[in-house]
């Protein structure tokens, strides 16, 4: 039924993290969240519809009840100290051609994912957690290849909708979906269909409710652990014939140069993790006729980490579509400076990497 979450299949014990300063501080995170539980319980904080910030807390973000964050957020390694959002971690599909410009809602993003879909073009996954802006979009269909992406952080996932092949994937895997005509999704009557739906996020988000935060979806360390790379300062994915995204570092951080989105509203991330994946058929076509790829979000693959003007070669490996990302080197575990993250999910054949 339009507008519904897709029933969700009960879930197995997620995959346990793996050791070391990450694990550590999730379990102490975990330990101070039950503490601050019994001290907490009672206080609750609201959805801000104005989108303006509540006091000592991100923009128009929930807050549950007991619920605490310490140590860092989980998307971005940052800095967190305090009351977690109510809500699950929210996943929005956004378009990313030229039919969307411009993109709304991107600069309060915490992670942005970059996948190929059909005709050679991609889309866009985009992680809210820590601010909740109040509109977001075009939101457009969901795909396979978003279950590896959005499950590792317990995510619900928003789309306009999806092709029967892959709605019934997607309910098979647990994912709960929004889809029009759920709370939050509008038409701008200024835009053209079917790249007019957009999402008040704030709104949907007050009707969600989060059982404990999500873990980490990347090995966070520190900049001081972060190995010393080689120059580069420009790079391009190049997703297919038809698609390449282009990255200029500047002022710390990197600028997308053929970015959709809004001015003053583009995602800046100071990191840059490229993957090299592996693309199947999702065994359908769209109504234009071409086939539809899948990303296979789990295995092992190429990885280059791009930080503060440089970059680190290695490789990363995803146990299972639930699996937290894993990077490593030569000399061993890889973890990612705090800040917030691009990540680009690569083709390994038809694609490529350039840097400058």
């Amino acid at each position: 039924m339009p507008g519904l979450p897709l029933p969700a299949r009960r879930r197995s014990p997620r995959t346990p993290r793996p050791s070391g300063n990450a694990g550590r501080r999730r379990a102490a995170a975990l330990a101070l969240t039950a503490v601050a539980a019994l001290t907490l319980a009672g206080c609750s904080g609201g959805s801000d519809d104005s989108g303006e910030a509540p006091a000592g807390g991100p923009e128009s973000q929930s807050v549950a009840d007991g619920m605490t964050l310490s140590g860092q957020w989980p998307l971005t390694g940052l800095p967190a100290d305090g009351k977690a959002p109510a809500h699950p971690v929210m996943v929005v599909k956004i378009d990313n051609t030229g039919s969307s410009e411009p993109q709304v809602g991107l600069g309060k993003a915490d992670l942005v994912t970059e996948e190929l879909v059909e005709g050679g073009s991609t889309r866009l996954a985009v992680f809210y957690y820590s601010q909740l802006p109040k509109t977001v979009g075009p939101v457009r269909s969901m795909r396979a290849s978003d279950i590896g992406i959005v499950e590792p952080a317990d995510a619900v996932l928003i789309a306009s909708g999806g092709a029967p092949p892959t709605v019934k994937r997607l309910a098979d895997a647990g994912v709960k979906t929004y889809t029009e005509g759920a709370t939050g999704f509008f038409r701008d009557s200024g835009r053209p269909a079917p790249y007019n739906l957009m999402m008040d996020l704030p709104k949907l988000a007050a009707t969600l409710k989060a059982s404990e935060p999500p873990d980490n979806y990347f090995p966070w360390g520190s900049a001081a652990d972060f190995p010393q790379g080689r120059p580069a300062k420009r790079v391009s994915a190049v997703f297919s014939g038809g698609h390449t995204t282009t990255w200029q570092f500047e002022k710390g951080h990197w600028t997308n140069l053929n970015s959709f989105a809004a001015a003053g509203d583009r995602f800046t991330p100071s990191t840059l993790l490229v993957l090299r994946v592996q693309v199947g058929d999702a065994g359908y076509r769209d109504p234009a006729g071409n086939p539809v790829p899948e990303t296979k979000f789990t295995g092992t693959g190429e990885a280059m980490v791009f930080h503060d003007g440089e970059v680190v070669r290695g490789s990363w490996k995803k146990d299972g579509l639930d699996g937290a990302v894993e990077l490593s080197t030569k000399a061993g575990e890889l973890t990612l400076p705090p800040g917030k993250v691009w990540m680009e999910l690569v083709p390994a054949k038809g694609g490529n990497v350039t840097i400058g």
